[in-house]
C-alpha cells in the first residue's frame, strides 16, 4: 500500500496540514501511523464524516471557526481571534488585564498569580466574552434578531456583580435611562420599539455590505439598549454580520480606540472617519488571515 506524508494528503483533500495533524493524531484517520515524528497516512484513507456535514458554507474563514472550535484546537484562527477580540474590546471597556492574561485564562480556564489585585468582573466578563464568541459563531448565518442580541448580554453579563442588582436587568433592556459619551440615549420605553425598527430596516438590505453592518452598529449604540455591556455587544454583533455576509471581520485594538470613538461621535456627519477605522482594522485582521493561509473574499 502506498502511503502519503501530511503535506500530500492536505493537498489531496483541500484541508490544511494542521487539521489532518490533529485527525491523525487523534485517531480519525485510519491506518495512520508514525514513524519518528512523521506520519504515514494510506493513500485510500477516507476522512471522518464530520468534514462532510451539509451545514458547512462557503465562507471559509467561519467553516474554519467552527471547525477548530469543535476541535479545540490550539494555536488557530479561532483561538487567536478568541483571544484579541476578547481582549481587545474588554479593554476598550475598562478592563486592566493584560493580553497574556487574558489569554491564559481561554487556555487553561484559571488566572495566573499577578502582584496586582485584580477585579473579580473582569475574570468573569473575559470568560463570559469566549462563551459569546462561540456563540456568535454558532448562530454566525442565523438572522440577527432580538434574542440573539439579548442573549449575548445575557452571556456577558451572567455571575458579574451587575447581575446581582435586581435593576440591572441581564438579558433584558434597561430599565434606567443611561448616557455614552455624554450623549443622551434611547429612553427605556422607546428601546423594544426602536431595536424592531432598527432591525426592520437592517433586514430590508438585501445585500448587506460593511458599511449597512457599521450603520447598524452606530444605531444600536445610539439606542443604546442594555444597562450596560452595549459596547462589547455591538461589536460582538459587527464580527457575526460580517461573518455571515463573508465579509472579512475587524477587531478594534487599543491603537484604533479613541479613532473608533470618534467615528461613532462623528458618523451622521462624517462617514470616513469610522469606516476608515474599521477598514484599517480589517487589513489587520486580513494579515492575520493571510499568516494562518485563510483564504477570503477580496
Amino acid at each position: 500500500m502506498k502511503y502519503l506524508s501530511v503535506v500530500e494528503f492536505a493537498k489531496k483533500v483541500e484541508l490544511s496540514e494542521r487539521t489532518i495533524r490533529h485527525y491523525c493524531s487523534s485517531d480519525k484517520i485510519k491506518g495512520a501511523f508514525l514513524t519518528g515524528k512523521t506520519w504515514n497516512i494510506p493513500e485510500d484513507a477516507v476522512l471522518p464524516k464530520k468534514e462532510t456535514k451539509k451545514n458547512s458554507s462557503n465562507n471559509i474563514l467561519l467553516n474554519t471557526l467552527k471547525e477548530q472550535k469543535d476541535m479545540k484546537l490550539k494555536g488557530g484562527i479561532y483561538h487567536r481571534t478568541q483571544i484579541d477580540l476578547t481582549y481587545n474590546s474588554n479593554k476598550i471597556e475598562g478592563s486592566q488585564l493584560t493580553h497574556d492574561q487574558t489569554r491564559y485564562i481561554f487556555e487553561t480556564n484559571t488566572i495566573g498569580i499577578s502582584k496586582e489585585s485584580i477585579n473579580v468582573d473582569d475574570i468573569i466578563e473575559t470568560s463570559n466574552h469566549f462563551r459569546c464568541i462561540d456563540f456568535i459563531i454558532e448562530k454566525a448565518n442565523s438572522k440577527l434578531t432580538e434574542s440573539i442580541i439579548k442573549e449575548l448580554h445575557f452571556l456577558l453579563k451572567s455571575g458579574t456583580s451587575d447581575s446581582a442588582k435586581s435593576w440591572f436587568n441581564v438579558g433584558e433592556y434597561k430599565k434606567l435611562p443611561n448616557e455614552v459619551g455624554g450623549n443622551e440615549t434611547c429612553p427605556p420605553k422607546l428601546v423594544s420599539l426602536k431595536m424592531k425598527e432598527l432591525l426592520n430596516s437592517y433586514h430590508n438590505i438585501k445585500n448587506k455590505t460593511i458599511e449597512d453592518i457599521i450603520d447598524f452598529h452606530y444605531k444600536f449604540e445610539i439606542i443604546h439598549p442594555f444597562q450596560d455591556g452595549n459596547g462589547r455587544v455591538g461589536r460582538l454583533i459587527i464580527f457575526k454580520e460580517c461573518l455571515a455576509n463573508n465579509i472579512v471581520p475587524f477587531i478594534i485594538d487599543e491603537q484604533l480606540k479613541l479613532f473608533y470613538y470618534r467615528g461613532l461621535q462623528e458618523w451622521t456627519n462624517i462617514k470616513e472617519y469610522l469606516m476608515d477605522t474599521c477598514l484599517t482594522a480589517q487589513d489587520n485582521y486580513k494579515s492575520i488571515l493571510n499568516y494562518f493561509e485563510i483564504k477570503y473574499k477580496l
